[in-house]
């Protein structure tokens, strides 16, 4: 069995228009394979040269396989059928690492074919370091390196107007763009780099927000061997990830263009969306997406289900998670109601995912600070515009402060939250399960943290009796029968 190369396997290639900071798997299965599909069904016709931005020589490079691998994308379809697509991917051409290889990095920026820079250096990549300095070979922080990389293109082709980037940051934080472009004007300013710099930097060049939504599984160790005896080839680098993908760029509209996404084939669409503003998206996602595996969690960990594809198996919770979407947060969410609902049914989707075994326990970690963010802004909505607590997610809460006790049945499981909830519950729990204070006193303590709410939940009309009422219920009943009064 051969090792995937260029030679060993000859095919299409491209040239170098686009660097990429971040040689992780997200990217190989999300940009590389966007790339990849727009440049087999348009005439965008980039390579893509990573950049390895850390100082490390593990995982080897994918240069050692030509830049080539492969793709498993699957999970269920738009019509509720399992799939599994696999992809040879040839967007990607080489790899550098930018410790031992920045002369061939900084030399990118003198291409002037290269129009495109993605990344993700994770969470903690956009951030400013003090000490780095222009003449480092490299910087340290992703943002020195990029402001490093358009100064010397910038220099190179004495500020042309038509050699600014297109850059479009990945990485999971708020209005990443934004972000990445007030570190990159810092590092000018502090650098004392020329003025027209600056007015290069903000005039020539396009910097977008993004948001990301895809579930990356990375490499299948487990399935590896037999993976590689079906491809036909040794392939170090296979890549999994689930069907569903989003990528919404905060830009101008000539985006479209740029990435031909204009020259699609009407039955090749891809999910990638050009809009003026990240923020209704973002907002949808939290609240539906990561909303429902909160809510979902407590209710289902107690009544006896481990993972959330059993989760969405069983009958009962099931119809508890779809009418906590449909009825309860699309309606407090500020999109096209047929946007939303299609997107509600791809996230039930990814949640039936038989491809992905999602433990309950893994997503409960920080449960109290997931239902302020997640839910609590939709509960509220609900309420000031029906005038109604919404049933499902209040009793979702109510599951939440129950499965902070720790216990189902005679298991005992582990809790992962900040110290200060951990202390909270060990404390008031014990106290009920002993007959000093009342479930109500357990309920009003916690709804009563301004600290941690950013109000008096206390003083939601009918939220404190509502909650007492599902708690006791559940304790009472368990969570099964308690559950049927939100059918």
């Amino acid at each position: 069995m051969h090792a995937l190369n260029r030679q060993q396997f000859p095919g299409n290639a491209y040239p170098e228009k686009i660097i990429q900071f971040g040689e992780g798997n997200f990217l190989r299965a999300f940009v590389d394979w966007q790339i990849d599909l727009l440049n087999e069904h348009t005439s965008l016709n980039a390579g893509i040269t990573i950049i390895r931005p850390i100082d490390s020589a593990f995982p080897p490079s994918l240069s050692t396989q030509d830049g080539l691998y492969t793709t498993v994308i699957r999970g269920l379809n738009e019509a509720g059928e399992a799939v599994r697509h696999t992809r040879l991917i040839r967007s990607v051409n080489r790899e550098l690492n930018c410790y031992q290889q920045f002369d061939e990095v900084l030399a990118l920026a003198r291409n002037p074919d290269i129009r495109f820079v993605f990344s993700n250096t994770t969470e903690a990549g956009i951030t400013y370091v003090a000490d780095d300095k222009l003449t480092d070979a490299p910087p340290s922080s992703f943002p020195a390196k990029l402001t490093r990389l358009l100064f010397e293109r910038f220099q190179h082709f004495n500020g042309a107007a038509d050699k600014g980037w297109i850059i479009l940051p990945c990485e999971l934080i708020d209005y990443n763009g934004d972000a990445l472009q007030a570190l990159v004007q810092r590092y000018a300013v502090e650098w004392k780099l020329p003025l027209a710099f600056s007015n290069w930097l903000g005039q020539c060049n396009t910097l977008c927000s993004t948001l990301v939504d895809r579930i990356v599984t990375g490499f299948p160790r487990d399935e590896h061997a037999a993976l590689q005896a079906e491809f036909g080839y040794q392939d170090q680098f296979v890549d999994t990830a689930e069907y569903f993908y989003l990528f919404v760029i905060q830009g101008p509209q000539w985006l479209k263009e740029a990435l031909c996404l204009d020259q699609l084939p009407a039955d090749k669409p891809m999910n990638i969306r050009i809009v003026e503003d990240i923020k209704p998206y973002k907002e949808r996602k939290v609240a539906i997406l990561n909303g429902a595996h909160t809510a979902l969690v407590p209710v289902a960990f107690l009544a006896g289900i481990d993972t959330v594809g059993e989760t969405l198996q069983d009958a009962q919770l099931s119809e508890f998670v779809e009418k906590a979407i449909f009825d309860e947060i699309v309606p407090t969410l500020d999109l096209p109601r047929d946007e939303l609902e299609s997107f509600s049914h791809a996230v039930l989707a990814r949640f039936r995912n038989p491809f992905i075994k999602h433990q309950l326990l893994s997503i409960a970690l920080n449960g109290m600070t997931k239902y302020k963010t997640r839910i609590l802004p939709q509960l509220l909505t609900y309420q000031d515009r029906t005038g109604r607590l919404p049933v499902r997610l209040t009793f979702a809460l109510a599951a939440l402060l129950a499965f902070y006790q720790g216990k189902r049945g005679d298991e005992s499981y582990p809790l992962q939250d900040d110290a200060h909830w951990l202390e909270h519950f060990a404390a008031l729990w014990p106290s009920v399960d002993a007959g000093s204070i009342t479930l109500a006193d357990l309920v009003k303590q916690t709804l009563s943290l301004e600290s941690h709410w950013g109000e008096d939940l206390t003083r939601v009309k009918g939220l404190v009796e509502a909650v007492c009422l599902h708690l006791m219920r559940i304790r009472s009943q368990g969570m099964r029968t308690a559950l049927t009064v939100c059918s």
